[in-house]
C-alpha cells in the first residue's frame, strides 16, 4: 500500500511538472513564431526548405520501419501458419515480442529526442539586434497611429465637407424645384396668353370684308383732306399711297424752308404763332364762360318760371327763439330784374 502510494504522489509531481512544461514549451514555441516572424523573409524561406527537407526524410525513416514491422509480423505469421514446424515457445514469442516493441520504443525516443535535441537556429545571434528591431517597430508602430490619426481626422473632415455639400445639394434642389415650378407656371400664362392672340389672330382674321372696306374708305377720306389742306385743293385722281407720297414730299419741302429762314425771323413768326394761340385760347376761355352764363341764367330762368311748390302740413319751429340780429341796410340801385336780364343777353358784342 505504502509503495502505491508512493508511486501514485511520483506519478502525480511528475504530471505537475510535466504540465508545467508543457506551458513552459508552450511559451517558447510563441518566442519562437515572433522571432520566426520578425526574421528576414530571404532567412524564413530558407527555414522553411529546410524543415521540408527535414520532414522529408523523417517520412522516409517512418515509411523503412514501417515496412520493417512489416516484414517481422509476415515472419510471425508463417511460423505460426506453417504445419510442418513447430510452434516456438512461449519464451521464444515473449523475447521477439519484447525486441519488436524495444526497437519501435526507440525509434519514438530518438524521433522524440531529435525533435528537442536539434538547437533551434536564430536570425538573431545578438539581443541587441532584437532590442534594435523592437526599437524600430516601437517608432513603425506610433508613425502608424499618427498616420491612422490623421487620416481619421481627415475622414472627420472630409465627413462634414460631404455633409455640407449635401445640404447644400439640398438647398439647390429646393431651389431648383421652385424655379422650376415657377418656370411652369411662366409656361401655363405664356400659353394662355399664346391662346388669346391666337382667338384675336383668328377674330381679326375672320373679320368681314366689308368693315375693312369701311376703314379703308374712311384712311381715303382722311388722306384725301389732308391732300387738299397741304399739297392740292383740286380734285386729283391719284391713289391713296400717291397722295401720301405727295403729302411726304411736301413736308420735306417745308422743313427744309424752315432751314433756310433767317432766326430772326423765326423767332418773329414763332411770337405771332405764340401770341395767336394765346388769343384762341383765351377767346375759346371767355366762350366757355358765356356758355356757363348762359346756362345758369337758363336753369334761373326755368326755376323762376316753375310752379312754387306749397310745403303742406305744420311749419318746424325752432325750440328756442332765436337772438334777432339787426340788419344793416345799404343803398343798392333798384334795378328791375327783366333789366338786368336784358343787359346780359344783349351786350354790346352781340349788337355789333
Amino acid at each position: 500500500m505504502e509503495n502505491n502510494r508512493l508511486i501514485c504522489a511520483r506519478v502525480t509531481a511528475h504530471g505537475s511538472e510535466l504540465a508545467k512544461f508543457e506551458e513552459i514549451l508552450v511559451d517558447y514555441k510563441r518566442y519562437k513564431e515572433l522571432l520566426l516572424k520578425l526574421s528576414p523573409p530571404e532567412w524564413q524561406e530558407a527555414q522553411r526548405a529546410k524543415a521540408l527537407k527535414a520532414e522529408v526524410l523523417s517520412d522516409k525513416d517512418t515509411q523503412d520501419q514501417q515496412n520493417r514491422d512489416t516484414e517481422e509480423s509476415a515472419v510471425r505469421d508463417g511460423l505460426v501458419s506453417s504445419p510442418g514446424r513447430e510452434l516456438p515457445s512461449i519464451r521464444e514469442t515473449r523475447l521477439s515480442s519484447a525486441h519488436s516493441d524495444t526497437l519501435i520504443t526507440g525509434c519514438k525516443v530518438d524521433s522524440d529526442s531529435s525533435e528537442y535535441e536539434d538547437e533551434p537556429e536564430l536570425y538573431f545571434s545578438d539581443p541587441q539586434q532584437l532590442l534594435d528591431l523592437l526599437t524600430e517597430l516601437t517608432d513603425q508602430n506610433l508613425s502608424l497611429i499618427q498616420n491612422s490619426t490623421r487620416v481619421e481626422e481627415t475622414a472627420e473632415e472630409l465627413q462634414q465637407s460631404l455633409e455640407i455639400a449635401r445640404k447644400k445639394i439640398e438647398e439647390d434642389e429646393e431651389q431648383l424645384a421652385l424655379q422650376m415650378n415657377d418656370m411652369n407656371q411662366r409656361i401655363e400664362e405664356e400659353r394662355a396668353r399664346g391662346n388669346k392672340l391666337k382667338q384675336k389672330v383668328q377674330l381679326h382674321v375672320s373679320l368681314n370684308t366689308e368693315d375693312q372696306d369701311v376703314m379703308l374708305d374712311a384712311l381715303n377720306e382722311k388722306v384725301a383732306e389732308v391732300h387738299r389742306s397741304c399739297v392740292d385743293d383740286r380734285m386729283t385722281n391719284l391713289s391713296t399711297l400717291e397722295k401720301v407720297a405727295n403729302i411726304e414730299s411736301r413736308l420735306s419741302l417745308l422743313l427744309q424752308g424752315l432751314e433756310s429762314i433767317p432766326e430772326e425771323n423765326l423767332e418773329m413768326m414763332k411770337k405771332i404763332k405764340d401770341s395767336e394761340r394765346r388769343t384762341r385760347e383765351r377767346e375759346d376761355k371767355q366762350r366757355e364762360q358765356r356758355e356757363k352764363q348762359k346756362e345758369r341764367m337758363r336753369r334761373y330762368m326755368e326755376r323762376s318760371l316753375a310752379d312754387s311748390k306749397k310745403i303742406s302740413g305744420r311749419k318746424l319751429m325752432p325750440r328756442c327763439m332765436p337772438v334777432a340780429q339787426k340788419v344793416k341796410v345799404s343803398k343798392v340801385d333798384n334795378i328791375p330784374a327783366e333789366d338786368e336780364l336784358h343787359a346780359y343777353l344783349f351786350t354790346s358784342e352781340d349788337i355789333e
